[in-house]
């Protein structure tokens, strides 16, 4: 039943540790205990981070800039 929860929260979860872990170049299982750790310590805050960083990675296409497109090369002929 453990191994069950452990392999869910590994591939379905929120993904936001993942994210971090790419991006800082880090293990992701690193990252998460880095997570629980902090949560133990500042009583359960980061938890409240780690949810708004979720909703913003599942909906990070609405906050991106709209003005960011791609432009087209010089080299591009039409």
């Amino acid at each position: 039943m453990i191994k069950k929860i452990v392999r869910w929260f590994e591939q379905q979860a929120f993904g936001v540790c993942e994210w971090w872990g790419k991006k800082l170049g880090i293990n992701t299982t690193t990252v998460r205990m880095y997570f629980i750790y902090l949560s133990f310590f500042t009583f359960g805050s980061p938890v409240i981070v780690y949810f708004i960083m979720a909703f913003i990675l599942e909906h990070k296409n609405y906050f991106k800039p709209f003005y960011k497109k791609k432009r087209p090369s010089v080299w591009d002929i039409e």
